[in-house]
Formats: C-alpha cells, sequence, structure tokens
C-alpha cells in the first residue's frame, strides 16, 4: 500500500511523498484517513517561517497532527480495537497512518468527524483550566477566541461549570460564536476590560498586547495560564505580574485524550455549535493551494476541515 504524505521542504513549499507503507509492529494500528484538520495557529506559522520559537526550521518536516480514520490492519499484540472502528490519532496530512494503539482514541459510531476531531485541542484547552481550578463563582478572562479559546470556554462552562467567562476578542464572528458556547461578555477591544477584576487569566490569543490585558486584569494573588502556542509575539512580564504576585503557569498537549474523549464526545452532542470552528473545508487534494490562499488572506478561518474520502 502507497502513503501519500504532505511535506514541507522549505519556507511555503509543499509537496506529496509516497512511500510504501511499511510492516505493522505488534503494538500498531494501520488507518486508512477519512477527515483530518488544519489547525491555523500551528501550522501557518511553520508555513510561513514566522514561528518565533523555530527560528531555524530543519526540513523536510511532516504536516498536521488530527486525524480521523477508519482502522484497517492491526499488529497481532493490540487490544481493544477491531479492523473497522474509527479512530483519532496524530499522523496529520497522509491518506494513511502507522500508529501506536495506545495513543489512539476510538471514536463512538454515532460522534461525526468535525466533532470527534475537536477533541485533540478540547484536551489541550482542559489541561490548562485544570491547572488553575477556578471554582463555579470565581471570574475567569479568556484572551483570544480562535479554536483552543473557544474550546477554552466551552470546557469552562460545561466541565467547571463557572459562571462568569469574559473573552477578548477583536473578530465580531468569533465574539458571537463564543457567546454560543457560554461566554458572559465578549470584548473586543482590551481598553474596555476592567483592571484588577478577575481571579484567572487564560491567554489563548499568542498576543503580546493581549498577554499584557490578562496581567492587568487579575486581582492580587491571581493566576494566568498561557495556552497559546507562544509563536507568535515574544512575551515579558509587566509591572502588573510583580505587583500583583501574580502565579503563571504554561500548559502544553493534553491531560489524556483518551479519557477525555468519553466526556468530550458526550458533550458534542449538546452543543452542536462546535461544529462552527470549522469556517472551511477542502478535500485533500486541495491542501497545498489552501495553504497557499491562507498565507495571502488577512481574513483566516478558525478552521479547516480536510476531507479524504
Amino acid at each position: 500500500m502507497i502513503q501519500q504524505s504532505l511535506v514541507l521542504t522549505g519556507k511555503q513549499k509543499l509537496a506529496w511523498l509516497e512511500n510504501e507503507v511499511r510492516d505493522l509492529k505488534d503494538d500498531e494500528l494501520l488507518i486508512c484517513t477519512i477527515a483530518g484538520a488544519i489547525s491555523i495557529g500551528a501550522e501557518l506559522p511553520q508555513y510561513n517561517e514566522t514561528d518565533v520559537t523555530d527560528c531555524n526550521p530543519v526540513y523536510p518536516r511532516e504536516t498536521g497532527y488530527e486525524s480521523y480514520g477508519q482502522i484497517i490492519r492491526m499488529g497481532k499484540e493490540v487490544t481493544g480495537f477491531a479492523e473497522g472502528d474509527r479512530v483519532l490519532a496524530f499522523y496529520g496530512h497522509k491518506n494513511l497512518g502507522v500508529v501506536k494503539a495506545n495513543k489512539t482514541v476510538k471514536v463512538p459510531d454515532d460522534v461525526e468527524y468535525r466533532y470527534a476531531l475537536l477533541n485533540t485541542l478540547s484536551c489541550d484547552a482542559a489541561k490548562g483550566v485544570l491547572k488553575l481550578q477556578p471554582q463555579r463563582d470565581d471570574k475567569v478572562l479568556v484572551t483570544g477566541a480562535g479554536t483552543i479559546g473557544l474550546l477554552t470556554v466551552h470546557f469552562l462552562k460545561n466541565y467547571m461549570n463557572v459562571k462568569h467567562i469574559d473573552v477578548l476578542e477583536p473578530n465580531d464572528k468569533r465574539r458571537e460564536l463564543a457567546h454560543e458556547l457560554g461566554a458572559s461578555h465578549t470584548y473586543s477591544k482590551k481598553e474596555q476590560i476592567s483592571s484588577t477584576y478577575y481571579d484567572y487569566g487564560l491567554e489563548c490569543s499568542a498576543s503580546k498586547d493581549a498577554f499584557h490585558s490578562v496581567l492587568n486584569s487579575m486581582k492580587h494573588h491571581g493566576e494566568v495560564c498561557i495556552l497559546s502556542d507562544g509563536n507568535k509575539d515574544l512575551f515579558y512580564l509587566t509591572e502588573d505580574f510583580y505587583e500583583k504576585e501574580l502565579k503563571i503557569v504554561a500548559s502544553s498537549d493534553g491531560w489524556d485524550y483518551q479519557k477525555h474523549s468519553q466526556w468530550f464526545f458526550k458533550e458534542t452532542v449538546k452543543v452542536p455549535q462546535l461544529s462552527k470552528i470549522f469556517e472551511a473545508e477542502i478535500t485533500s487534494d486541495q491542501l497545498i493551494h489552501c495553504f497557499e490562499e491562507l498565507s495571502e488572506s488577512h481574513n483566516k478561518p478558525l478552521k479547516v476541515l480536510v476531507r479524504y474520502l
């Protein structure tokens, strides 16, 4: 079988490479891709060589990380799965993926792939929220209503049961979706946010201005979690951090993708607005052209759904 992989060979240079699928190890699965996604915040800085955390990128490099497909072959020691099962994995823009079974999330048949694909970033958002542990009556500020910010609002509202969640986001449509997902108030400008008002803050925009707005808005001894990748702006601390004796933590990847899915897949039935996060949809043969368009466009979609079959 031939595996086709979308590979970045240089700045803004993508190519489909073909390889014969290797033999499976005993603990591995072979997955035929049904759908994937472009994560705008993570993938475009790599494509454009603007990621401030990766100043000397090495090529060639694989692309993407969110994949949904069907198991077509299994290693002899794999348990808990069957051929034909639908699963989530982390092999990116490929038509076939070879993955460890213990790194794979089984998806119920009644969960549509456009919801299932959001489990990965929802789990990443959840990890950051769980580090802060906000309580029901605490006031929480989320900066940035991109995919990770919206999923943070969703988790705060529907898992943590936080009543007061405010969002700073300049984009009108994203603010509207934040309201639909449970935000109490949304603001388009940092000047609209009260100083020394919030117990917790979650930075999801990768913008240093938004980060400074979070610090300014925190109460004394408030806590902030940086959920954004940090690949856009370099952050630095302001006097608010020292004067208010704030605590800042970082969070990367998810706490447990399999366990998180048990909650998230049930919640998707109750919150159909989550599907609005996918503002664009393409087929896999349009991926290279899509990256070219995204690189040139000022109005980027929240997330792009990629269909393979």
